[in-house]
């Protein structure tokens, strides 16, 4: 609930412990730093912190429940502009030169694709992490500790994880190529929506599955 005191720290908050993910990524790299990122993710799941990546999977389309202040999309851009801000403050806390040269590789990376590619990519992304979400909370931690790794090597962006990297890039880059980060970075959001809502797809299908089992036990 944004009524909540605790609403905008667990957001901040969520935004650092993804950036301090990244920064392992960053410095360390390989399969090693992309196993290691999962430690951002770990820490907002114990904690109950709010990310957009782990939130998203509760909105979708017009409902009742959609208009509340728990399931509505300014709820959802709300705890996104707080895991951004969350990503400025780690970056400004800890940002180093090496960080930097690393976080313009990934960026130069994302630029070189269209927005669109981008946004398919981070389909990919936003459903592994509500499969590692919803792992998570039933007690089965495997899912998000493969998951992690799996969406960075597979190149699958996470808008989070990105905004930390842009918030460590020159102000020189930003003023240059502002406006196609602004772009690809839209088109990741949208795709880590649409990918994290993925599962409903198939639930009307798991759901019959499950009310037809007993009987077929029998």
């Amino acid at each position: 609930d944004m009524n909540d005191k605790t609403f905008y720290a667990r957001g901040v908050m969520a935004g650092m412990c993804i950036g301090i993910g990244g920064t392992i990524y960053l410095k360390v790299g390989g399969v090693a730093g992309a196993i290691l990122f999962a430690i951002g993710l770990i820490s907002v799941v114990s904690m109950k912190m709010n990310l957009f990546t782990g939130k998203a999977q509760f909105v979708w389309g017009v409902s009742r429940r959609n208009q509340t202040s728990q399931g509505g999309y300014l709820w959802l851009l709300a705890i996104l502009a707080l895991n951004i801000l969350g990503c400025l403050a780690l970056s400004l806390l800890i940002g180093a030169d090496d960080l930097h040269e690393a976080a313009l590789a990934i960026i130069d990376r994302r630029l070189e694709a269209t927005p669109l590619r981008n946004g398919l990519r981070a389909v990919g992304c936003g459903f592994l992490m509500t499969l590692a979400v919803q792992g998570a909370t039933k007690g089965k931690w495997l899912p998000l500790l493969f998951g992690v790794p799996a969406f960075i090597l597979c190149g699958f962006p996470h808008c989070i994880a990105d905004a930390y990297y842009i918030t460590l890039l020159p102000i020189d880059y930003l003023g240059e190529r502002g406006a196609e980060i602004a772009l690809f970075y839209a088109a990741i959001v949208v795709g880590n929506f649409t990918g994290c809502n993925a599962y409903r797809a198939i639930e009307p299908a798991q759901e019959k599955i499950l009310e037809l089992t007993p009987s077929i036990g029998r």
